[in-house]
């Protein structure tokens, strides 16, 4: 995993890896790890640690991980 370099949806600044996260899955029910991406202008990104290829999602609860 690499510590930044992709640049955000929202405001294209380079974004920074925060962590993970873990998260249960609805779709299938197992408890997997999101992987937290942040960038300088506060937004937060996330996707599962599983599923590299799949696009970002905004974080539904970012005040946690400001």
């Amino acid at each position: 995993m690499t510590n930044g370099g992709a640049a955000c949806p929202e405001c294209s600044q380079t974004m920074n890896f925060g962590g993970f996260v873990l998260s249960k899955r609805a779709g299938d029910g197992q408890r997997v790890c999101r992987s937290l991406w942040k960038c300088a202008g506060r937004h937060v990104w996330w996707r599962w640690a599983d599923r590299p290829d799949e696009a970002l999602e905004a974080c539904q609860v970012p005040e946690l991980f400001r």
